[in-house]
């Protein structure tokens, strides 16, 4: 093909994206079409030049990952899939935004369909992408010869204002990620105008600064934008960054280096005005060329023979195929620790995960500048580094935020298992990415240690109160709070065993061992302590008839089953059967049968307490409209924890009160 004709096809290539983005947000009234018009050449540049993938197999493990962070500019994504090959079809496209649809108005997560992870709050894609660096040089220190690819993101102006991005690219650039090529579509518009409004820093000298190699290229022309990736490729030290100047709306005679085109469909007239000027045709809509599919679903086969290979030499590696496919060892759970003595659940936590890293070489994780705090060094291990990377420990620094988005790209990118520890008050910093993880169904880890009033001296600002209520309220997310040490045993089994995200929270405090070896807590909530029997077979409790149903139910989490057994005994002295139960994870215990839910809450029973230093909001679902919920609805204090559960009312004394005064 002559060098004219070839200039035509991407042209026409890039018009055929622009045209497809115009009429899938006219035909849905919504949508963003400014941003795919604009940064149609970048997009086109990566598929078609340097992406190595195969939409015969999505999910080739060892493809490169990209990232469209800009989530808004999602029919950039889904015309550049349909047009390679991917399960996209053009109907999908002409559905964009509509009930059922495969084309949501920002990316869901779907692998299989070559959308790597969700995306549309800025600033979370650009996050993950680092997270999925992390991954690879970890897999390739291990496989170098099953492992080497790279990871792409486009990010906008509007990412890198989020401050997410700056914690993550000041990571990344520490980590000395060189892998990692972010395409910046610097098209100097967002919702409210111009850039200039509110974004006037040098981004050029901030990313040099926090150690990235940085260029510039006239992002509209796909050549130059292909000699920038090339250049980044070859820096194989630092992380790159290419600043693609663009237009938005490319292509719009009326609405392209204007607001108007970010949010809004063009409408229909400056629609054909457009398709117009860049020479293609009006109707019908949704047009795609014969040449031009052709000429894509050729780039879409490039790698196959690559491809094929590669996947036959995974499988001939069953170590490494096993944490490819998510395949947990059948032994991993081997000589989990047992305990019996008094310890802080974070103390256990950090006992777990050093009896389980032997048997889980994937297990790879760390903290925000909290290590010794939450427990969660793997202490045989070294640190990973720019000069380590078969290392398995991560210092995140104190960047909550970042931390929690590369989780997410470590456990969606595969081949790994991912956690990080914090505080839980400072799942605030967090809740996007938790929440991304929820959508995504990713299999992170967050372990907030630090989890109530028993934090102590440290004050309200410590304190979390309304945590533990907000992280349930959030679909997919397991939130998981065990009483003791053999609790947590269960609670990490819980969480490696989901396929989906889980808060562990955790205590500062020493907390008595209440609950007995095993697995009762996999169920979510139990039976820990009846009148006639109690699990860790300590002497029944005296004054009641074992023979009759119990009175009144305790319900406790963390910290608190303790204060409910000292109540049990004391409400035993005046002849009221209580039933103490334990339920470290609703979403767990939600999942159970009817059946089981019963025998553990017999419905005849509505004398019931729930006991909890958080915030009462939600326990109505399991203590009803009878029941009385104890616990905090104020912010903290600062004082020794002792004092604290005692001035709050989180006492035995208190518990027992409420179930007598609600006797008839």
């Amino acid at each position: 093909m002559a060098t004219l004709e070839a200039t035509d096809l991407v042209r026409l290539t890039l018009n055929t994206i622009r045209g497809l983005t115009m009429d899938a947000v006219q035909a849905a009234n919504s949508g963003h079409p400014g941003m795919p018009m604009g940064a149609a050449g970048m997009g086109y540049a990566l598929f078609a030049r340097h992406l190595r993938f195969d939409p015969e197999s999505p999910q080739w493990f060892n493809r490169d990952r990209f990232i469209l962070s800009a989530g808004h500019g999602s029919l950039l994504l889904y015309s550049l899939l349909h047009l390679t090959g991917y399960d996209l079809s053009l109907e999908d496209i002409k559905s964009f935004r509509q009930w059922g649809s495969r084309t949501p108005g920002h990316p869901e997560c779907d692998p299989e369909r070559g959308i790597e992870v969700t995306t549309g709050p800025l600033g979370q894609g650009f996050g993950m992408a680092v997270g999925m660096a992390i991954a690879e040089e970890r897999l390739r220190s291990e496989f170098p010869e099953l492992v080497d690819h790279r990871t792409y993101v486009i990010c906008s102006d509007g990412d890198l204002m989020e401050g997410v991005s700056s914690e993550a690219a000041s990571l990344a650039g520490h980590l000395r990620l060189g892998r990692l090529v972010c395409l910046y579509d610097s098209n100097r518009i967002t919702i409210d105008g111009g850039t200039d409004l509110t974004f006037s820093e040098d981004v050029a000298k901030r990313f040099e600064a926090l150690d990235w190699h940085v260029s510039r290229c006239n992002g509209l022309e796909v050549d130059n934008v292909d000699a920038a990736v090339v250049a980044a490729k070859a820096e194989t030290e630092r992380p790159s960054l290419i600043i693609c100047d663009t237009v938005i709306a490319e292509g719009s005679p009326n609405k392209a280096g204007t607001a108007a085109s970010h949010g809004a469909a063009l409408g229909e007239e400056e629609v054909r005005l457009a398709k117009r000027n860049l020479g293609i045709p009006e109707e019908p809509a949704f047009y795609v060329p014969h040449e031009v599919l052709r000429h894509m679903r050729e780039v879409g086969c490039r790698h196959r023979a690559e491809r094929e290979a590669s996947e036959a030499a995974l499988s001939n590696n069953p170590e490494l195929l096993r944490r490819v496919e998510g395949r947990l060892p059948d032994d991993w759970g081997k000589d989990l620790p047992s305990f019996n003595e008094a310890m802080a659940t974070r103390a256990a936590s950090g006992a777990v995960l050093n009896t389980i890293a032997d048997r889980l070489p994937e297990l790879i994780g760390g903290s925000a500048d909290l290590t010794g705090s939450n427990q969660t060094a793997l202490k045989s291990f070294p640190l990973f580094s720019s000069e380590s990377r078969g290392g398995r420990n991560i210092h995140f620094g104190v960047r909550e935020h970042a931390m929690a988005c590369a989780i997410n790209g470590m456990n969606v990118h595969g081949g790994v298992r991912a956690y990080g520890g914090t505080f839980l008050i400072f799942s605030d910093y967090m809740r996007p990415a938790i929440r991304i993880a929820a959508l995504m169904k990713a299999p992170s880890v967050f372990v907030f240690t630090h989890d109530s009033i028993g934090l102590g001296e440290d004050g309200p600002t410590h304190q979390p109160i309304e945590h533990l209520a907000s992280l349930r309220a959030m679909p997919n997310l397991r939130v998981i709070r065990p009483a003791d040490a053999n609790e947590t045993v269960a609670a990490w089994k819980a969480a490696l065993e989901y396929e989906g995200p889980t808060a562990l929270i955790l205590t500062r405090q020493k907390v008595p061992v209440v609950t007995p070896p095993g697995h009762s807590a996999l169920l979510g909530a139990y039976v820990l302590s009846d009148p006639d029997f109690n699990s860790l077979n300590t002497p029944r409790v005296e004054g009641v008839d074992p023979a009759s149903p119990p009175e009144a139910i305790l319900i406790g989490t963390g910290s608190e089953v303790q204060i409910c057994l000292d109540a049990q005994r004391l409400l035993s002295k005046q002849g009221v059967s209580a039933r103490v139960v334990s339920m470290p994870c609703w979403e767990l215990f939600a999942e159970q049968s009817d059946e089981y839910r019963n025998e553990v809450l017999p419905p005849g029973v509505g004398n019931r307490v729930s006991v909890e230093a958080a915030a009462t909001l939600g326990w109505e679902r399991w203590i009803g409209d009878r029941g009385h919920a104890i616990g905090i609805d104020r912010f903290g204090a600062s004082a020794p924890f002792q004092d604290i559960y005692r001035n709050y009312g989180l006492t035995p004394e208190r518990v027992a009160d409420a179930v007598l005064n609600a006797r008839p």
